[in-house]
């Protein structure tokens, strides 16, 4: 397995590659569900993209050394968002899609938990050829399975403690 290193300028111009993508297909969609921690960043700017609410699901199946061994998917017990309900047709994002477990177990989550949802469709930035779940929008098909550095990674081993306070 290789790596992937994906720099600010890569990353938000895959999140306005996959806004474009979602646009051109005219899905009508009334709601942003993000898959947090991942997911946070392309949720909060698809929302501004397409002025649509944007609730939070925090989910997490990774641990360990570098945050690089996948464990048991834990989802979170309620979702944070702003509107009274959730819309029923949800756009749900994540940063990428790399077993499928994830998406395909909020996808479920999300219908039992919130029946109103008539229509439900998935994006990500990178879609891994080891995934048995399809999201319906991604912007980068990965056969080989990289393990993908994104550029606010740096901040997982940041500690203050013993920073340089002139450099976050």
């Amino acid at each position: 397995m290789f790596d992937l290193d994906v720099s600010w300028d890569e990353y938000h111009q895959s999140i306005e590659q996959l806004a474009d993508r979602i646009y051109q297909s005219e899905y009508e969609f009334n709601q942003i569900v993000c898959l947090a921690r991942g997911g946070l960043r392309v949720g909060d700017i698809l929302s501004r993209i397409f002025d649509r609410p944007l609730a939070i699901l925090a989910a997490s199946s990774y641990g360990g050394d570098g945050d690089r061994q996948r464990g048991k998917l834990s989802i979170a017990s309620q979702m944070t968002m702003t509107t009274d309900r959730l819309g029923d047709r949800v756009l749900l994002v994540d940063d990428l899609v790399d077993s499928g477990v994830t998406l395909q177990q909020t996808t479920i989550w999300l219908r039992d938990l919130y029946p109103e949802i008539q229509d439900l469709k998935t994006a990500v930035l990178w879609y891994k050829s080891a995934s048995l779940y399809i999201p319906d929008y991604y912007i980068s098909y990965l056969a080989n399975n990289p393990w993908i550095h994104q550029p606010f990674e740096k901040y997982d081993n940041y500690k203050l403690s013993t920073a340089d306070r002139n450099c976050p």
